[in-house]
């Protein structure tokens, strides 16, 4: 897929190019383009095991290598990028053992999460996640997977920060970060599955269940991380 040059836009506009919208304008130069990397990347604008040269991407960008580079080095310390000191940068390709000790620790986090939200969930959360939870059923129903893609990570990450606990909410999202396209790839086909997961862990979160919630939290993602796990040569 050719991929459309992008353009760092003055602060009258707010989007930086066709992939993501930009944060506030007192952001530096450095911290816009690691963003919009950052959400090319989830978004599933590069394939996985792709190199990302720097030149291209400073073409892509409109800008010079220089914060390209710093992007690609922030990047791969959250895991989204893998660096060769000879071959370059590149999306990481993991294996099936990878993902699996990844799964593991994911599974467990996420139980984490959801049995802290099931504790103590207040009825501003639980409307969030139960519209998040109607919003996904019909992006399902739609098959609209794009769409589907955003309100799952959503999902998570509200059940994630609603756990009260900063360092277990980092530790989650770097993990789903980690993940997130391969879980997002696996939507097509699996999407009502998916959802009726989702229903059942907000139904025990919302009946305050904490042994259920965490339960059902991990099922999930094992269930999930396995099926891709499998898939992978």
């Amino acid at each position: 897929m050719k991929k459309k040059k992008l353009v760092l836009n003055t602060p009258q506009q707010d989007t930086f190019g066709p992939w993501v919208r930009i944060g506030q304008a007192h952001q530096s130069l450095n911290d816009l383009i690691i963003d919009a990397l950052r959400q090319a990347i989830l978004q599933g604008q590069f394939k996985l095991g792709e190199r990302l040269p720097e030149a291209k991407l400073a073409e892509l960008f409109g800008v010079s290598r220089i914060p390209i580079r710093e992007a690609l080095r922030v990047l791969s310390h959250e895991g989204l990028v893998e660096i060769n000191p000879r071959k370059g940068a590149r999306i990481p390709l993991l294996s099936a053992d990878e993902l699996r000790e990844i799964i593991e620790l994911r599974a467990e986090l996420e139980a984490i999460c959801a049995r802290n939200v099931a504790r103590d969930c207040t009825p501003e959360i639980c409307e969030q996640l139960q519209a998040l939870l109607n919003q996904g059923n019909q992006a399902a129903n739609d098959n609209d997977l794009s769409k589907l893609r955003a309100i799952n990570k959503d999902f998570h990450s509200i059940l994630a920060t609603a756990s009260k606990n900063r360092y277990l909410a980092e530790f989650a999202k770097s993990l789903r970060d980690r993940t997130y396209w391969l879980f997002s790839s696996d939507a097509e086909g699996t999407a009502l599955a998916t959802w009726r997961e989702h229903a059942a862990i907000l139904e025990a979160v919302m009946a305050q269940d904490e042994q259920l919630a965490a339960a059902l939290a991990s099922r999930h993602v094992k269930r999930v991380g396995t099926h891709i796990a499998d898939k992978i040569p």
